[in-house]
């Protein structure tokens, strides 16, 4: 049989596989040969640029480019990007991108960790399925009870989730933040509290939302009543943690207080899939993926841009 470096040989193999859709074991047939050599064929002809394969991605996908740029630079597994909307709808369009996502992971036997707010209602609002999921189970990073809305905390989402998907769920029953450093530990201590955290710290997955600066923090509206808040150096929360620059644990108070998995742990689960977007939230996000926090980043075009061009500034 002619080698390798035939090129009449590599262009009529190629012809036939790629402009009349014959398979590989049919053109074995046709030439004599295995179909591994059929295969070494192919490989030789794009190695030779007799055959040039071209991903026409700008319409079906045209933020490709931005993504891969994205994912290289902060050595991400994945990133996800959506169209920029005004208001409310970017939350839910990045709600079902994240909920598209998370189907594609499960396969049936995974403990998902969720944290809470707006962004993750959105996403469990999102998630429906013919499937059904007996053996995944849903259980809170963060403390179930707060004094937001009852529809973005933790336990109403992991119960929303496993109704959705016939799975099963585990409550935290602790509030989101306690009064001292002290009375935190007393709850954590706690066996159920512990046992909970416990199968948060061993999940497969974790959906996380990413908040911005204690100035535009929902959470701190919520949970802060003083003017004169010491925030550290706090630039956004992941999992209700407040985080500096470089997506460590902020030095403040609050940090001693809340009740969250701790940033140590969360870095340990296999999948973290980070889900956030808006202008106040960029340097947040920029300082989750600089502290390796996400595997995994949805966010919106113009969210995206911005952390590339002030990636590209440092």
């Amino acid at each position: 049989m002619a080698q390798l470096d035939d090129r009449r040989l590599l262009a009529k193999i190629a012809n036939l596989y790629y402009e009349e859709d014959a398979t590989q074991s049919e053109i074995a047939k046709v030439f004599g040969v295995s179909r591994s050599l059929i295969s070494k064929y192919l490989s030789k002809a794009r190695e030779l640029g007799i055959v040039e394969i071209k991903i026409n991605d700008q319409e079906s996908h045209p933020f490709m480019e931005i993504e891969s740029t994205l994912e290289k630079m902060y050595g991400l597994r994945e990133v996800i990007i959506i169209p920029s909307v005004e208001g409310e709808g970017q939350k839910q369009k990045l709600g079902l991108a994240t909920s598209k996502y998370l189907l594609r992971l499960i396969k049936g036997k995974e403990t998902i960790g969720v944290s809470s707010g707006t962004t993750l209602y959105e996403v469990v609002k999102a998630t429906h399925s013919n499937r059904h999921f007996p053996n995944v189970r849903f259980v809170p990073l963060v403390g179930g009870v707060g004094n937001e809305r009852m529809d973005i905390h933790s336990n109403h989402i992991v119960a929303q989730f496993a109704t959705n998907l016939h799975a099963k769920y585990h409550l935290l029953h602790a509030p989101v933040m306690v009064d001292s450093h002290e009375a935190k530990k007393i709850i954590t201590n706690q066996s159920t509290i512990r046992q909970t955290f416990q199968m948060g710290s061993n999940a497969d997955i974790a959906i996380v939302g990413i908040g911005a600066s204690p100035v535009h923090s929902t959470m701190v509206k919520t949970y802060i009543d003083k003017e004169d808040f010491d925030y550290g150096d706090a630039i956004g929360d992941i999992c209700y943690n407040f985080i500096n620059e470089d997506g460590q644990a902020s030095e403040n108070d609050w940090n001693k207080r809340v009740i969250s998995l701790e940033l140590d742990k969360l870095k340990q689960i296999p999948t973290v899939i980070g889900v956030a977007g808006g202008k106040e939230k960029v340097l947040s996000i920029q300082s989750a993926l600089k502290g390796k926090l996400v595997d995994v980043l949805i966010t919106d075009e113009e969210t995206a841009s911005r952390l590339v061009d002030i990636s590209n500034q440092t």
